[in-house]
Order: structure tokens, then C-alpha cells, then sequence
């Protein structure tokens, strides 16, 4: 009976181990893919290395290596046995700062003093038996025995640990909110299993053999304590430095929970269920355990696919917020990019080709009464610029538009062509707005198409216009978006700075109105991009600023026309000076890619061409010049701000 019972602990503290390596693991990737500039995130992953060092070892010690190899890896897990309380304090005192305390020297100094005393430890692990001496009969670890400095590393531990506790209920302490104070309840306990997870146990109580019942049971009591400590460690420490709302937290981590670790540990308990099988289905348990794992995965994501939702709804989001979220999902549902409609417009224009038998067709937009070349496909393609230049002409084979839409066909050149109405904007009088033509090849000189091939080809021309049409109010979308989005600079970060209480030395209120150079760089952007009207400059940030402010007595006391105003003076910055202007000098680009793209508000194209640059880098140089405008204003702001105070 207790030989039956030692393989069932010994079996479960396998699975345990190997889980609480997975999901340490996990959560040590999830850190630092997502946080990583953010001290409690540093410092937590510390905590996590430690555990995962030593889980991991754990794991190589039930593989049964040689008895040389099993003493270097007993030996080398205390890395993580002797640098835990010392990882823990140092966490503890990230979050502390977290709440506006930061240390005035003591506690930096002593989570310098236990990293150093850790490392001693480690080395002292390493190098001898002071510490730890592993007792080993063949290749079996039958004892781990203290050593003389053994009392020592308690104190430490219990300093470390003691110590970490007190910092977190400081923390808990200064929190203002219910919601923090419950993420900071759940970190103060959360915190303690790490150390006490990875305590060795068997040097403590001085077991006589690690692979007893009672050893086991202790054992397998502690990793489920650390599995534990794992989730309730991840929820609240996600929220730490992170630039997303509560729920995109929340929804971020269920994900990565449920795909990463929730698989990995799936196919683990397929893995080590199966293996001790003889014979599966009347196949060896080796050769269908592949089949097995490769199957859990694939109905395991199936799984997440559909509960998703419904968990999210349930765990994360109200019912307003789920109605809120469902009309958001369907904006980005529907939206397309400009090159899905472009897409979509080349497949359009190729079916009319095949159809009709002829090998030129195109699409052209009315902007401001101006064709342009929107695609084309063939070989006899026309180009913006004759298009440009027969523009008088092409508006009277188009015609005026009815008011009952009627598609037309019209000889142009050697193209027929048919207006493109729209149908979301009407004029005055009801008729319809002309938004562009189509036109396609002529295969005669007169137009012989007969009732079918008209039947199609209206068909296509609705297509276009249609695609057309999405593609100008998409164009209004992301322009508005373009020009919203910076405004809106309400993060997690900035919710922290009234949920705690504050700090012993609170700064004084600042009196800049300049946000982060992230933020304040989107926010130059969007005014250049809506320089000329849109919200990009009504609604900008940038309206507060103290040099517009002061500009609004040059400019009729309004305030759009003194940011126009600022934002030309630091465009004018941006011109060398000396010398006249010329459009390939290098001095001159950041000056140049700012006037003619902003100012003068030629197209990317044509700006591209004229300074002699491929189009991606022109995007390059357009990004690099927006940035020095930015750090311009900035200037002008922080002298703005100097004559002032």
C-alpha cells in the first residue's frame, strides 16, 4: 500500500513540477514581452526566475541522472533557493515606490546588501558543503543535510521575506481605491508562497529520505501552493505599467492564459497519462501518443475559440461595456484598408476585361473637381496628369448627373466612359454627386454593346462606384480617427496617479502643459495632417499650450489660427539659414517634406518625386521631420513657460 502510494505522490509531484516550470515560465515571458520598462515587472520577474530555476531542477533531479550530474544540479538549484528572499524584498520595494514612496537610501541599500548576501550563498552552495551537502546512494538522492551556515540562510530568508511583507501592507495601506487595495491584498500574500514554496523542506525537518510519504506529501503541498501563487500572482501584477485599460488587461491575460500555459500543460498531461500505457486502441502507448497531444491541442483551441467570448462577457466586460465593445468589433469588422479596396477595385476592372474582350480598364476619382487615377489594369493605362488636362473635356462627355442616377455610357478618346455616382451625398436639388468615372478600352469606334454585355457591365460600373464611394468615406473615418486618437491620453499609467495616497515629498503641480514626447509627437502630427481644417488641429492638445496662448493677440484671439500660426514658426525653424532653397539639398529636406507635404498639400507621390526619394523613405524622412518639429515646439513651449513664470 505505501509503495502503491509513493508512485501516486511521486507521479503527481512530477506533474506538479513540471507544471509550475511551464507556468512560471509563461509568466516570465509574459512579463517581459509586455512590461518590461516598468519596475514592479523587472523585479517580479526576478521572483519568477527563482522559482523557475528551481522547479526546473526539480524536474532534472526526477529524470535520475548519474549520481555527478544529480550533485551539480541539487548544488546549482540553489541559485534560486539563495537569491528568492532577495528577489521578493526587491519587488516589494518597486511596488512600495509604485504608490509614491520611494526609498530615500535604506531600502536601496539593503536590497543591495541581500543580492550580495544571495550570491554568497550561491557560491558557497557551489563550491562546498557549508551550506547543503546532498547525500547520495548511487544515483539516488537519498538526504540534502544543512550545513553550518544553513541557520544563517534562514535569518536571511526570514529577513528578506519578513521585511517584504511589512513593505507590502505600507503599500496596501497608502492604495485609495477598493480595487487596488484588493490587487495589493492579493500581491501580500501572493508574494510569501515564492520563498516558502521553494524553502527546502527535507534540510528543515531533517527527514531521513526525500522520497518518504510524509516528504512527498509536503512536497506536493508546496507546488500546488506555488501553482496557486501563480495565478493569483499574474492577475494583479499585469496591471503595473501597463498603457491599456482595466479590461484590455484583464482580456489580455485570460487569452494568454488560456493558449499558452492551459495548452502546454494539457499536452503535459496527455504526455505523462499515456506514456506508462502498454497498449492504446490496440496501438503501443508511445506510438498513439502523438496522435493524442496533436488532438488535445487542436480541441483545446477549438474550445478557446468558442468560450472566449462567452468567459469574457461573464469575467471581464458589463452589459454596457459589452454593447459598447460589439459596436467597436464591428467597426473594425467592416472597415477596410485603402489597398483591400484598391484590390477589390483591380478585381472589378479585370472581370470587366474579360468579359467585354477588350485589355485596358481604369478607375478615376473627382476630388475637388480634379480627376485622379485611382487603378488600372492593361496596357494603354492613362495618367493623372493628361487626365488633369482633359478635365474640362471629360466633365462634358460625363455630363451633368440626373436626378434619377441614370448610368450612362460615353466615347472619350479611345475609352468609353460612365460616370460614378455616389450614393450616400446628394446635391441641393437632390441630384446625385459625381464621385468619378470608369472607362474601359473602346473595341470600336462606336459602342456595340449588346443588351447582355450592358446588363453585366452596369453591374460593374455599380461595383465601382460603390468601392468608390467606401473608399471616400473610409478616407473620412481615418482621417477623423487620425485626428481623435492623440487626443484621447487617458491611460493606466495616468489612473495611478490618483489611486494612491501621496508621497512624503509630493512634487509641486506643474504648470507645463507638455505631455510625454510619445504622446506629444502624435499630437504635432495630427495638427500637420489637419492643418487646413479637422479635428486634428480644432481639437488638439496643443491649444493649451502657453506660446499659443500667447499668440491668440496676433491672430483675432483664435485659437486654431495661433497653433496654424506656431506651427508654421516651427516649420520656418526648420530652414537652413543660409542659402536659398533647393529641393535636393540634404539640409534642406526636413524643411521641404514639412512645407510642400503639410503646408502646401501636394500628395506623398508627387512630394516624393520632386525631392528625388522612394516613397518609403519618404515615410522615413516624413517621421524624422515631424519628430524635430515636435522637439521645436517643445523649445518654444519651454521658453514660452520661462518668460512667463
Amino acid at each position: 500500500m505505501d509503495d502503491m502510494l509513493s508512485t501516486l505522490l511521486n507521479s503527481l509531484n512530477e506533474t506538479l513540477t513540471t507544471a509550475i516550470v511551464v507556468l512560471t515560465v509563461s509568466m516570465l515571458l509574459y512579463n517581459l514581452s509586455r512590461n518590461l520598462r516598468n519596475r514592479v515587472a523587472r523585479t517580479s520577474s526576478a521572483v519568477l526566475a527563482c522559482v523557475a530555476v528551481v522547479s526546473l531542477c526539480d524536474t532534472l533531479i526526477a529524470l535520475n541522472p548519474s549520481a555527478p550530474i544529480l550533485d551539480v544540479i541539487v548544488r546549482l538549484q540553489w541559485i534560486g533557493v539563495a537569491l528568492v528572499p532577495a528577489a521578493t524584498f526587491h519587488m516589494s520595494d518597486a511596488l512600495l515606490a509604485t504608490t509614491g514612496l520611494p526609498s530615500r537610501g535604506r531600502r536601496r541599500r539593503g536590497t543591495r546588501l541581500l543580492y550580495i548576501v544571495g550570491l554568497l550563498f550561491v557560491i558557497a552552495a557551489l563550491a562546498g558543503d557549508l551550506v547543503i551537502k546532498p547525500v547520495l546512494r548511487g544515483n539516488t538522492l537519498v538526504q540534502i543535510v544543512g550545513g553550518s551556515l544553513f541557520v544563517v540562510y534562514l535569518a536571511y530568508f526570514a529577513t528578506g521575506t519578513g521585511v517584504g511583507f511589512i513593505n507590502l501592507q505600507r503599500a496596501k495601506q497608502r492604495c485609495l481605491t477598493r480595487d487596488t487595495r484588493r490587487r495589493m491584498g492579493y500581491l501580500q500574500f501572493a508574494m510569501l508562497t515564492p520563498p516558502f514554496g521553494v524553502l527546502p523542506y527535507s534540510v528543515l525537518m531533517g527527514l531521513s529520505e526525500t522520497g518518504s510519504v510524509v516528504s512527498l506529501i509536503l512536497v506536493n503541498l508546496a507546488n500546488i501552493v506555488i501553482i496557486l501563487m501563480l495565478l493569483f500572482l499574474a492577475y494583479p501584477l499585469a496591471f503595473f505599467g501597463s498603457f491599456q485599460p482595466d479590461r484590455l488587461v484583464k482580456a489580455d491575460l485570460l487569452r494568454f492564459v488560456l493558449r499558452g500555459p492551459a495548452t502546454a500543460l494539457l499536452a503535459l498531461a496527455v504526455i505523462i497519462f499515456i506514456t506508462p500505457a502498454t497498449r492504446i486502441l490496440g496501438l503501443p502507448g508511445t506510438t498513439f501518443m502523438p496522435f493524442a497531444v496533436v488532438g488535445i491541442v487542436l480541441l483545446w483551441q477549438w474550445t478557446v475559440a468558442l468560450a472566449l467570448p462567452w468567459f469574457e462577457k461573464k469575467l471581464i466586460y458589463t452589459d454596457e461595456d459589452d454593447d459598447q465593445l460589439a459596436k467597436l468589433q464591428n467597426l473594425g469588422e467592416r472597415l477596410l484598408t485603402r489597398t483591400d479596396l484598391m484590390q477589390l477595385l483591380d478585381a472589378i476592372l479585370a472581370s470587366s476585361c474579360d468579359f467585354l474582350q477588350v485589355n485596358t480598364a481604369f478607375v478615376a476619382s473627382l476630388t475637388e473637381g480634379k480627376p485622379e487615377l485611382v487603378t488600372a489594369v492593361g496596357p494603354i493605362r492613362p495618367n493623372t496628369s493628361w487626365l488633369e488636362e482633359e478635365n474640362g473635356n471629360i466633365l462634358d462627355v460625363l455630363g451633368s448627373p440626373d436626378k434619377q442616377g441614370h448610368l450612362d455610357l460615353h466615347k472619350w478618346h479611345s475609352y468609353w466612359i460612365s460616370p460614378l455616382y455616389s450614393k450616400r451625398r446628394t446635391g441641393v436639388d437632390g441630384s446625385r454627386i459625381l464621385i468619378g468615372f470608369i472607362g474601359i478600352q473602346a473595341r470600336a469606334q462606336e459602342i456595340d454593346l449588346t443588351e447582355d454585355d450592358w446588363k453585366v457591365f452596369r453591374t460593374q460600373i455599380r461595383r465601382s462606384a460603390d468601392t468608390l464611394d467606401d473608399m471616400g468615406l473610409q478616407a473620412e473615418i481615418y482621417g477623423a480617427l487620425e485626428g481623435l486618437l492623440p487626443q484621447i491620453n487617458m491611460t493606466r499609467t495616468r489612473a495611478a496617479e490618483v489611486e494612491y495616497r501621496a508621497g512624503r515629498q509630493p512634487a509641486p503641480a506643474s504648470e507645463t502643459t507638455i505631455p510625454d514626447r510619445e504622446l506629444f509627437v502624435e499630437q504635432v502630427k495630427a495638427a500637420l495632417k489637419h492643418y487646413w481644417g479637422g479635428p486634428g488641429l480644432t481639437s488638439s492638445l496643443l491649444l493649451n499650450l502657453n506660446v499659443v496662448v500667447g499668440a491668440l493677440k496676433d491672430n483675432e484671439e483664435n485659437p486654431v489660427r495661433a497653433l496654424r500660426a506656431i506651427i508654421q514658426q516651427g516649420i520656418d525653424r526648420q530652414r537652413p539659414t543660409t542659402g536659398d532653397r533647393k529641393l535636393l539639398s540634404p539640409e534642406w529636406t526636413i524643411y521641404n517634406i514639412l512645407q510642400e507635404r503639410f503646408i502646401e498639400r501636394h500628395k506623398v507621390r508627387d512630394v516624393a518625386i520632386r525631392l528625388a526619394l522612394s516613397e518609403p523613405d519618404f515615410y522615413r524622412k516624413q517621421r524624422i521631420a515631424i519628430e524635430a518639429l515636435a522637439d521645436t515646439l517643445i523649445d518654444m513651449e519651454v521658453n514660452a513657460q520661462t518668460l512667463t513664470s
